[in-house]
């Protein structure tokens, strides 16, 4: 079957998420509308990629009777009202990360998800790259041996970009919930979602009161440890090592979209798709793989993905909320 999106944003990474849509094989997706705020925007974003219809409001895209799916690429102080709206329009949803600003309303969500029988995933694209199935097939085979460390780092200057949803409180601004969050996420998915016995973590913020740097230290019961670094102040070596017992994983950078990775077997790769428009961020080709991974959701009639299941998101919202209250962020959405 032709899956049948409907986008809601036209910003930089809804661009890149229908660029990645309409990759080669391009006779699997379909992107049937965008919304936006304003009818103008949502037009030209239309006229960029061939989509056939344009709202100047998102009520419109959840009410559209040929779309199957929607991606919410919007700024993220919206995503949970709107996720909640589209969902209850009867549509299946894929929000971009993050979903919430904390665990109570990620849990919000998923519930009217189930309440509505409509399928919803936390867009964490990270997960759905063939390198990250692999690294977990290596974990659960058990030949690492014990998980001893994780080490993982994504550091990029987004601060001089004057990107307001970083750096403006009332946008939600703040490096945890942009940035942190993909430190966050490899370190859920190698533990297996266990909780921490021990979270430790630091922040320095903005003269605005906004995070811009953090420090992680995750402590679990077999002892092992996940040190994460994240900042919008500096460009870093953000690739990610994974020690076991038995030998270390390597994901190059950057290890939140990677290309390649070192196992104890050898190199592994996987290729990035090529969409019809330049990307805005690193690697998003990559997005395919994510909405392939919901097709193949909806085809089996699974309303949770395997590789961001509900459990998932809330693992790694559990640690969004310690490190919030340790280091003291003022979350304003």
């Amino acid at each position: 079957m032709v899956l049948r999106w409907g986008i809601c944003g036209a910003g930089f990474i809804c661009n890149d998420f229908v660029s990645a849509l309409l990759a080669p094989p391009n006779n699997v997706h379909e992107v049937v509308c965008v919304g936006a705020r304003s009818l103008a925007r949502a037009q030209e974003f239309a006229n960029r990629f061939g989509i056939k219809k344009a709202y100047g409001s998102y009520e419109e895209v959840a009410s559209d009777q040929y779309v199957d799916v929607v991606y919410i690429g919007v700024i993220h102080i919206h995503h949970v009202k709107l996720s909640k709206q589209i969902l209850k329009a009867g549509k299946n949803v894929l929000c971009e990360k993050p979903v919430a600003a904390c665990l109570s309303q990620i849990l919000e969500v998923q519930q009217v998800a189930k309440d509505c029988k409509r399928f919803f995933m936390e867009a964490i694209w990270s997960r759905c790259f063939p390198i990250y199935r692999k690294i977990k097939e290596e974990i659960h085979s058990g030949n690492l041996g014990e998980i001893q460390h994780v080490q993982c780092q994504f550091c990029f200057p987004m601060v001089n970009l004057n990107m307001d949803r970083v750096i403006k409180p009332e946008l939600g601004g703040g490096v945890l919930h942009d940035l942190g969050i993909y430190t966050i996420q490899l370190a859920t998915m190698v533990f297996n979602n266990e909780k921490p016995l021990k979270i430790t973590a630091d922040a320095s913020f903005s003269d605005q009161g906004v995070d811009q740097n953090g420090c992680i230290t995750l402590t679990y019961k077999n002892g092992g440890k996940a040190v994460l670094v994240y900042s919008t102040l500096f460009e870093g070596k953000n690739s990610t090592i994974i020690y076991g017992s038995k030998g270390k994983i390597e994901i190059d950078d950057t290890f939140w979209s990677p290309v390649s990775a070192n196992m104890p077997s050898g190199k592994i790769t996987n290729e990035i798709p090529c969409g019809p428009a330049p990307n805005n961020f690193p690697n998003t080709g990559g997005l395919r793989y994510e909405a392939d991974c919901v097709k193949k959701c909806l085809e089996a009639g699974n309303l949770e993905c395997s590789e961001v299941t509900f459990a998932d998101s809330q693992a790694i919202n559990h640690i969004i909320d310690e490190v919030v209250r340790l280091t003291g962020i003022h979350v304003q959405w």
